[in-house]
């Protein structure tokens, strides 16, 4: 991990947040293409436009009844189809399940409800386009926006989420306690970090209180919801979110399950190529998407 950290620093710096947003792309950009892998032989994609949004489409092998809405990371202010292409496509090729990366909008060109209005547009046109068990997936903001829409979906889109995985999600947690005060100077995100974020995402205005499509764990109902994942990282002011999702969800009566994984930090599913735990972590995330997406509920450690 350690080695993980410094080579990334080396692209993306960590005072990156004082950077202008140009430039912050621009050093996310360098980082991600200096982690990425080549996709897996026999996936194909196609970029297009689902709900008006762009998105691109991963394939492989046969017909599959199970599409995965993947939303990426970046802060909701960096990222796009091609910073997560490898996982896109690592995750399509191990499940043999079709994957639909959303390029959703960005702050601060595109404050709140932006983001989450995209998500849910190409969310909602991508199970009309196909009939198929829908997994919602995403990573850090990405995560968020999943959740979001799961949250929506059950009013929206009645019985049409199988499941949801959230990787090392932000869903609004208590900033006051928890991985927040012991990881709050973490590598690779701190609490003054998600700060920047949160108030560039919301733009001139406050952040709102009370609305899920910006917190999830803001939600006063958590009933309905779809057997849910949660993966953090130990070392990160975001793991504790994990938890308090899992505590909710299951005090409604829902099935869900949170995993801390140790050693890790924020961001480690660009560390799977040269940190066998992350590696592993991934492996657990894919086998809980293909889980999800049968029907079958993951068997995770602990």
């Amino acid at each position: 991990m350690q080695a993980y950290v410094a080579r990334s620093e080396r692209y993306y710096p960590p005072d990156a947040v004082g950077l202008s947003i140009a430039a912050q792309r621009d050093v996310y950009d360098a980082m991600c293409a200096a982690f990425r892998q080549e996709r897996p032989a026999g996936v194909r994609t196609r970029d297009e436009d689902h709900g008006g949004v762009p998105c691109r489409r991963y394939e492989s092998g046969g017909a599959s009844d199970v599409t995965v809405i993947y939303f990426h990371g970046g802060g909701f202010v960096v990222g796009g189809l091609d910073s997560h292409d490898d996982v896109c496509a690592e995750i399509c090729a191990a499940t043999g399940y079709r994957v639909v990366a959303v390029d959703y909008a960005l702050a601060p060109e595109h404050v709140f409800p932006a983001c989450f209005n995209d998500a849910w547009a190409a969310a909602a046109a991508i199970a009309t386009h196909w009939r198929d068990r829908i997994v919602l997936a995403g990573d850090s903001a990405g995560g968020n926006l999943a959740a979001a829409v799961a949250h929506r979906a059950r009013r929206d889109m009645p019985g049409r989420i199988a499941g949801q995985m959230l990787i090392y999600p932000g869903l609004g947690g208590d900033d006051t306690r928890g991985s927040c005060i012991t990881h709050a100077q973490a590598p690779q995100l701190t609490v003054a970090d998600l700060g920047f974020y949160k108030a560039i995402r919301a733009g001139s205005k406050d952040a709102p209180d009370g609305d899920p499509r910006f917190a999830p764990l803001h939600d006063a109902d958590f009933t309905g919801l779809p057997p849910s994942v949660v993966i953090t990282a130990q070392c990160d002011p975001l793991s504790s979110d994990g938890q308090a999702y899992r505590d909710a969800l299951r005090a409604a009566g829902g099935q869900a399950a949170w995993l801390e994984e140790p050693g890790l930090v924020h961001g480690y599913l660009r560390a799977r190529v040269m940190s066998a735990r992350a590696r592993d972590s991934f492996d657990r995330i894919v086998a809980a998407i293909a889980a999800l997406g049968r029907g079958d509920w993951p068997a995770l450690p602990g």
